[in-house]
């Protein structure tokens, strides 16, 4: 009885085996494609990964010697920053008026890393002072959704990157922010002083 217990075992076993190797039977595809249409790629999908050539991404921007001779130092700037590929950094001025410390500073750098970096902006933050912060970033042409990204956050108030300074439409620039207060911070100053004085 055992015997044939291990036989039956033993069949069912090849068999399995046998069934199992018949899965796995490789399937052969002819080199012939004569007569296959590949027509899911688009324009876009055949430029991916290709080098830009110096029109730059791909905006359309192609800036020649008698196009910059026609056109204002300012508007040669913004031009040429499009076309920026390599690392860049620049300054947020955070808003003014706001009692911070240098952890809360830290954090929003921190912060705002790690937002860019879910969004795969290559930027890193650091506190300078109490009302700025440093960025670097790795790739330039990420550049206009970096401004777009810092001017939504509530704590910015200003980016700087090289000679140009870009606000929220309607602020006004920063030095007029600080004459602002500074005049404010006086006058609160001098009533203060007069309350003092008149209490003696």
């Amino acid at each position: 009885m055992s015997r044939l217990i291990l036989m039956l075992l033993f069949f069912f076993f090849v068999a399995s085996i046998l069934v199992v190797s018949e899965g796995y039977k490789r399937v052969t595809i002819t080199d012939d494609l004569d007569d296959v249409a590949d027509d899911e790629e688009d324009e876009a999908w055949k430029q991916w990964g290709k080098k830009k050539s110096g029109s730059g991404s791909g905006s359309g921007s192609d800036l020649s010697p008698s196009d910059l001779s026609k056109m204002d130092p300012i508007r040669i700037q913004e031009e040429l920053m499009k076309l920026h590929a390599g690392p860049g950094y620049g300054f947020v001025k955070l808003k003014l008026g706001i009692s911070r410390s240098k952890e809360d500073v830290q954090n929003v750098a921190v912060k705002w890393s790690k937002m860019l970096k879910a969004g795969s902006v290559e930027a890193r933050f650091m506190a300078v002072d109490l009302s700025t912060v440093m960025f670097t970033m790795e790739r330039g042409q990420d550049l206009e959704e970096l401004k777009e990204f810092i001017l939504d956050q509530q704590d910015a108030y200003e980016i700087k990157i090289g000679d140009k300074t870009y606000r929220r439409p309607g602020d006004p620039p920063l030095e007029q922010v600080i004459e602002r207060l500074n005049r404010e911070k006086s006058a609160s100053e001098k009533k203060q002083a007069s309350n003092n004085r008149d209490e003696f």
